[in-house]
């Protein structure tokens, strides 16, 4: 293996390609999503099934403060689970839904809190997963916490989750719903959207769920 390939297969070099990624679709260029990738997006939607949602969670920010979600009361919160060494679907869904609120007519756009919760409290503390998430948009709040606290928000979400070993320990991968989540102003589950139908269809969505 050549340097640039250990580069890229290292999660810095992950990041950094997922980044690049997402910031082409951020500014409004044409990217085509690849078959696979679009499909591991759209399949996401079947994951909660017929659970029943009951949106909780307490975690850590980059301060250090627990934030649940009673702190956003009177605001709607828009949630996606997701891990900086994401190489794809997590670089993509935030750049869709940073471009989505970008898009939203200003006064429907501050009633929404988006928020990233890293899955992989292993590799990002919660100040790595909140420097990540302003890279898509200064809006975005990233949290992150111990593997208690994520572990219990995934569970109020239904969030699906699941190590896949790579070549060493730290390069290991997280097979993961990709659905984006959003919680009503008195803290009630509202709905869930599929980033893989992209930013106008997000669009669409949360302006009706906020008019």
């Amino acid at each position: 293996m050549s340097a640039d390939d250990e580069d890229e297969a290292s999660p810095g070099g992950r990041r950094l390609i997922g980044l690049g990624l997402a910031l082409l679709l951020a500014l409004g260029l044409v990217v085509a999503l690849s078959p696979a990738l679009f499909d591991r997006l759209r399949q996401s939607a079947a994951l909660v099934g017929g659970d029943v949602i009951e949106p909780h969670f307490a975690l850590t920010d980059s301060s250090g403060r627990i934030v649940s979600e009673a702190d956003f009361r009177g605001r709607f919160v828009l949630l996606l689970f997701g891990y900086t060494a994401c190489a794809d679907i997590c670089p993509t869904s935030l750049a869709i839904v940073a471009g989505a609120l970008d898009r939203l007519p200003s006064e429907q756009a501050a009633r929404i809190v988006p928020i990233f919760v890293t899955l992989d409290p292993e590799r990002d503390d919660p100040l790595t997963a909140s420097r990540y998430a302003a890279a898509f948009s200064p809006r975005l709040i990233g949290l992150g916490g111990t593997v208690a606290q994520i572990d219990a928000a995934l569970r109020s979400f239904r969030v699906y989750r699941a190590r896949v070993p790579g070549s060493a320990p730290d390069l290991y991968t997280l097979d993961h719903s990709a659905l984006l989540y959003l919680v009503d102003p008195e803290g009630r589950f509202r709905a869930t959207f599929d980033p893989g139908q992209g930013a106008p269809a997000l669009v669409e969505g949360l302006a009706q769920a906020v008019r």
